[in-house]
């Protein structure tokens, strides 16, 4: 594969994560193509980001002098081939459908130079699967970004069954230079390693309220005063060692048999789903009652939050 810097940046979707990655590019000086099925689909993308940015330097980051320049790096189309004239980076946004990404990969595989890299940032699907109908898929990885993408430094860099490793290390190094924060996930597991992690986590919470030994407002008063705190400077790994892994040893052998161990998911979540209880979505989930004022007031705390990490960071 031909060495080339990656200064050209094209990202398949305009939705919720694929305006937030484009911004993330543009805002560190790349250019950008952004492809939709729909221009008012591009309009909107592009308000959106006009809007987060405002909003961001109004908090202190970021300058408004700066918002106009960088969507000027931001150019939008609705023709594929397009997307892809220059582009030394590919990454695909769109809805979580396995067949819809083999398509587009597919595609994107048949129009596209051999050098170029093509990424996909699904959440939950294989990247070996998304792969498997394109002829070169050692350049086909994973890039996982979390919501919202200009907030959130993580972006897991996933390798599939064919990924080479020049284009993982490329990627890689990518997603550096653009302000993110990158790790390798070297295995095509569900969940890569981020969301392996927070769903165990969401397990056990849910168990807890399941079984009668808190209700969900005390499971998660309990995180959000104890681990939480400082999960975000002391990894679950860092801890385990400073405690001393005899300790560790010593808890896992009385707790971990009495954890929820279920493969499936948890009963009283597949009722409140089939009842239509669905949080935020219907106004009532594992809390009895969400009003729109409570809801907007759990949004723009985490949003307050995170941009205060950012500044901090």
């Amino acid at each position: 594969m031909e060495r080339r810097e990656i200064k050209n940046i094209s990202i398949i979707g305009s939705g919720m994560m694929g305006h937030g990655i484009a911004q993330v590019f543009a805002a560190q000086n790349y250019n950008v193509v952004l492809l939709d099925v729909q221009q008012e689909l591009l309009s909107k993308a592009i308000d959106s980001i006009r809007s987060n940015l405002t909003f961001l330097a109004q908090r202190g980051m970021g300058k408004k002098k700066e918002i106009e320049p960088i969507l000027r790096r931001i150019r939008t189309t609705l023709d594929l081939k397009e997307a892809l004239s220059g582009t030394q980076f590919v990454i695909e946004a769109v809805s979580e459908n396995l067949a819809l990404k083999q398509k587009i990969f597919q595609d994107l595989d048949s129009l596209s130079p051999p050098e170029t890299i093509l990424a996909t940032n699904t959440s939950v699907i294989s990247i070996t699967e998304i792969a498997q109908n394109a002829r070169l898929r050692e350049r086909i990885v994973g890039t996982h970004f979390w919501f919202p993408p200009y907030l959130i430094p993580l972006v897991e860099v996933v390798k599939g069954r064919d990924t080479s490793n020049e284009t993982m290390e490329r990627t890689y190094q990518l997603m550096k230079n653009a302000g993110k924060h990158p790790i390798k996930c070297m295995k095509d597991v569900p969940g890569f390693v981020a969301n392996r992690l927070q769903h165990a986590l969401w397990r056990e919470a849910i168990s807890i309220v399941e079984h009668g030994i808190a209700d969900a407002a005390t499971v998660d008063e309990a995180i959000k005063n104890s681990i939480g705190i400082r999960l975000a400077v002391l990894g679950p790994i860092e801890n385990a060692d400073m405690v001393g892994l005899d300790l560790t040893l010593a808890i896992h052998d009385t707790v971990l048999k009495d954890l929820e161990a279920s493969p499936h998911p948890s009963p009283l979540l597949k009722e409140k789903v089939n009842k239509g209880d669905l949080g935020f979505k219907s106004g009532k989930g594992f809390y009895d009652q969400w009003s729109p004022e409570a809801m907007k007031q759990v949004r723009e705390h985490l949003l307050n939050y995170l941009i205060d990490y950012s500044i901090k960071k």
